[in-house]
């Protein structure tokens, strides 16, 4: 339970996930990183999330404002309870605490990844009317996960490093609470 504990820091030091556009005016790609509480680029010196509202200006898309998400500034904070809950399960050292942590875990990251696809969803259909290129039908929503082709982009989304830390991190905790319960039982 320790480790998965510790592992938790890791969804602050990687991002978790990545969305990548590709196009011929871009070689090697734009590549959206989005942490817990942030979003870089692995652009070469240049500020991806201007390039990337420059673009959606094009299309009707809403600016990316990452100071207007409040789940960058929230998360990090539940996060951090998390953790602390889980030091707490570690001390109490019952199959009971590790079962609650893993749920409370595994909701917080079905409702993470449902928040992301709204986001996702408003992005890609709430499309200003009055855009200079405009498709009827058409809407600009990436895939949650996956690839697909967006007009003359080729888009990718997948996790990176900080959600895999974060899914082992709820797979020990599970696998804490089946060693105790086995331990218990014999």
């Amino acid at each position: 339970m320790l480790i998965s504990v510790i592992l938790l820091i890791g969804v602050f030091l990687f991002p978790l996930w990545q969305i990548t556009l590709e196009a011929a005016q871009f070689p090697g790609g734009l590549r959206l990183n989005i942490w817990i509480n942030k979003f870089s680029g692995d652009e070469g010196g240049g500020d991806i999330i201007a390039n990337i509202n420059i673009l959606n200006h094009y299309i009707g898309m809403q600016k990316i404002e990452p100071d207007a998400i409040p789940e960058l500034k929230y998360f990090p904070y539940v996060i951090y309870a998390m953790m602390g809950l889980g030091l707490i399960v570690a001390f109490v050292n019952k199959a009971w605490s590790y079962l609650t942590w893993f749920i409370i875990m595994s909701i917080l990251g079905v409702l993470g990844v449902y928040d992301f696809y709204l986001w996702m969803y408003d992005y890609g259909h709430n499309l200003d009317p009055t855009a200079p290129i405009k498709v009827p039908g058409m809407t600009y929503m990436p895939p949650l996960l996956g690839e697909k082709d967006l007009l003359n982009f080729y888009v990718k989304s997948y996790p990176r490093l900080g959600t895999i830390f974060l899914t082992i991190s709820i797979l020990l905790s599970f696998l804490s609470f089946w060693i105790r319960r086995k331990f218990k039982a014999s």
